[in-house]
């Protein structure tokens, strides 16, 4: 029987307020990836969102399913990021891996037993992802032989499964360029030192070295031809999931900031009654109402030919405007907005986290502008008054 989107998000409501929440800081401290917590949120279906029934998911839409990480994103917003993209791999691996694959792995990823992450980056190449050095050499007996490195790999040496993006010949362009998914106890995968975060320490992100690794071609989820074209659509879900996110990170800045002021004595009364208070939070939360808007029918719009444009709308707007919303909150607190227990530091932070993962708001900017500039071919040309110098 279908999961309802209301009792999924309940779910994960409650995985926010019970298990985020009270455990983040020292998640932080401790830099450790929470899997206790990470199995919890299996135990409640969050790790299977999008896949088929007939492998332990929730069948969910992508249009419903991403909403689960605004509610996540209320307890932390690198939390979420790093359920979203185990859960686009999940979704890759169920609908499009092989049989062999399925069987192996489908219900291992849906239960939340293991954990998948996504390896597209590599050191020299961030944007730019056709110019990638990973190579596959497919051998007589079907195998793959994979040699390379990839760069901002989450869940670093704690996930299970990796699916990584690579090419097959040295010719240049993405035609060669695959999809396979790597189990981490594959000889010759190792990983790099832990990155230094600011904020969000429980996540572990390195590099990801990959040195004559030998692969089954059960394990190929894209084949030859289709890697580029699978990765862009798994970076537009994960752009507008991050867009979700940070939806969730604003609505924490703005309820501790509204928590504060209504509470904060001054002039008489409370910061509240003060105009410009309200003025400032007034923003931040016509901003917030805004972004669901937009992350939504971004969402729904996923596998439709507005679906890349939508995504990097959602994904352009929505963090700047977590951004701004981050920054205006700890302004409201004042001095106590620099304390570390009322927790907006740690929000500003990931904030600024969020704006850069999946797409800079800056590469969203030249997407926008592509479409922009094939929209003006369309358009007649207007009719320029005489007396503006021309002949």
């Amino acid at each position: 029987m279908s999961v309802s989107i209301t009792s999924i998000l309940k779910a994960a409501r409650t995985h926010c307020e019970e298990e985020i929440m009270p455990n983040v800081d020292a998640w932080n401290a401790s830099s450790v990836w929470p899997r206790a917590s990470s199995d919890k949120a299996a135990a409640l279906g969050l790790t299977g969102l999008y896949a088929p029934e007939e492998f332990g998911g929730q069948g969910l839409s992508l249009g419903d399913g991403i909403q689960v990480y605004e509610e996540l994103g209320r307890g932390d917003g690198a939390y979420a990021f790093a359920l979203s993209m185990h859960n686009i791999c999940t979704y890759a691996g169920c609908g499009f891996g092989t049989e062999a694959f399925k069987a192996e792995w489908g219900r291992e990823l849906t239960s939340g037993r293991k954990l998948a992450n996504f390896a597209l980056t590599e050191p020299q190449s961030g944007s730019d992802a056709s110019n990638m050095y990973s190579r596959a050499v497919i051998n007589a007996d079907g195998t793959w032989t994979i040699s390379g490195a990839k760069a901002w790999v989450s869940l670093a040496g704690e996930a299970d499964i990796y699916f990584t993006v690579v090419k097959t010949s040295d010719e240049p362009g993405h035609k060669d360029m695959a999809m396979i998914a790597i189990p981490k106890d594959t000889p010759g995968l190792s990983f790099g030192p832990r990155y230094e975060t600011p904020s969000y320490n429980f996540l572990p992100m390195s590099e990801m070295y990959l040195d004559n690794v030998v692969v089954s071609e059960d394990n190929i989820i894209l084949p030859v031809g289709q890697g580029l074209q699978g990765s862009l659509m798994a970076i537009d879900i994960a752009r507008v999931s991050i867009a979700s996110g940070c939806c969730g990170l604003m609505q924490s800045a703005l309820d501790t900031a509204l928590a504060y002021s209504h509470n904060r004595k001054m002039f008489k009364g409370t910061n509240l009654d003060l105009d410009g208070i309200q003025w400032m939070l007034g923003e931040v939360a016509t901003d917030l109402e805004a972004s669901r808007l937009l992350y939504k029918a971004a969402a729904n719009a996923l596998g439709t030919d507005q679906g890349p444009l939508m995504a990097a709308h959602a994904k352009r707007f929505v963090p700047d405007a977590a951004v701004k919303a981050a920054n205006t909150c700890t302004q409201v607190l004042g001095g106590m907005g620099l304390l570390k227990p009322y927790g907006m530091d740690r929000l500003s932070r990931l904030s600024q986290m969020l704006r850069i993962v999946d797409g800079t708001t800056e590469i969203s900017r030249v997407v926008i502008g592509r479409s922009l500039k094939a929209r003006a071919k369309t358009l007649p040309v207007p009719v320029i008054p005489k007396g503006f110098g021309e002949a």
